[in-house]
């Protein structure tokens, strides 16, 4: 639960840097994905360039946890989507330097 705690949270600094993320998007899965991608690139790069500014990556949300809706057992597609996301952000094109020690 921790973890996805973290992926929330990850995931909400990039709605509050990236409109597009603010809403559903009615695309293809598929390019779905390549613009999350897209969106964490361009936050690395931002970042990068600009410096970190640690006030950037607070939050004003309640990380308390989310009910299971349905059974809980994510489908085969969804567990590929998250590995893929996952393993992207572990290498060193989608880490930023002091992401581990934040963990």
């Amino acid at each position: 639960m921790i973890a996805r705690r973290f992926v929330e949270c990850v995931f909400g600094i990039l709605c509050n840097k990236w409109r597009i993320l603010h809403t559903p998007i009615n695309l293809n899965p598929d390019f779905v994905e390549v613009i999350v991608l897209a969106t964490c690139v361009l936050h690395n790069f931002v970042r990068l360039r600009d410096g970190i500014r640690f006030e950037e990556t607070l939050l004003s949300c309640d990380i308390t946890d989310i009910p299971v809706i349905g059974t809980g057992n994510p489908s085969l597609k969804s567990k590929d989507i998250r590995d893929k996301l996952a393993d992207y952000f572990v290498s060193p094109s989608g880490s930023v330097p002091w992401q581990y020690d934040m963990i």
